[in-house]
Order: C-alpha cells, then sequence, then structure tokens
C-alpha cells in the first residue's frame, strides 16, 4: 500500500465563511483518530480568506475511501450544502 499525500480545497460562500470553518474545525479531532490517517492539517489561504485547505496524509488509497464514506463527513456535507463554493481533492504525486 501506498501513502497518499492529498490537498482538500473548500472555498465558502462570501457569507458563509464562519459557518464552514466551524464545520471545517469539527472535523479535525475525529479524522486524527482514523486509521490510516498519518497527517489532517487546515489552513487557511492568507490572499482569499475564504478558501481553506486540508493538507492530508493517509497510509493508502483504502484509508482515504472510509474516511470520505464516514458518518462525520456526511455529517460535513449536510451542515454546510449550499455555503460551499467548491470543494476540490487533489492528489500530490511526487516528481522527485
Amino acid at each position: 500500500m501506498a501513502q497518499l499525500d492529498i490537498l482538500a480545497i473548500i472555498v465558502a460562500k462570501e457569507d458563509k465563511r464562519e459557518l464552514v470553518l466551524s464545520e471545517l474545525k469539527k472535523l479535525i479531532p475525529i479524522t486524527r483518530q482514523e486509521d490510516g490517517c498519518i497527517k489532517y492539517e487546515l489552513f487557511a489561504d492568507d490572499k482569499n480568506p475564504n478558501r481553506f485547505i486540508f493538507e492530508e496524509i493517509w497510509e493508502s488509497a483504502e484509508k482515504l475511501e472510509v474516511h470520505k464514506n464516514s458518518s462525520h463527513m456526511a455529517n460535513y456535507v449536510e451542515a454546510t450544502k449550499g455555503a460551499v463554493e467548491l470543494f476540490d481533492v487533489i492528489k500530490l504525486i511526487p516528481v522527485n
């Protein structure tokens, strides 16, 4: 199983920033306890306060799939319905 490095980019609608940020913060302690989670850090973009980025490292694609299908991710999606402009997941591939 190959380690998987991910960037998850979330852009909140202008008037929904605080809601989205609050819901994203709820994911951190739960996700960090998940089997296969190596790193799960949330950042805010210094040029766009409505853009948040999770830097994630997972033991494998299978562990990431379990995370994506978890109840806490479903709760996040439901809580932020209509509040997010963009949710993009980028798998990083080393080039060295």
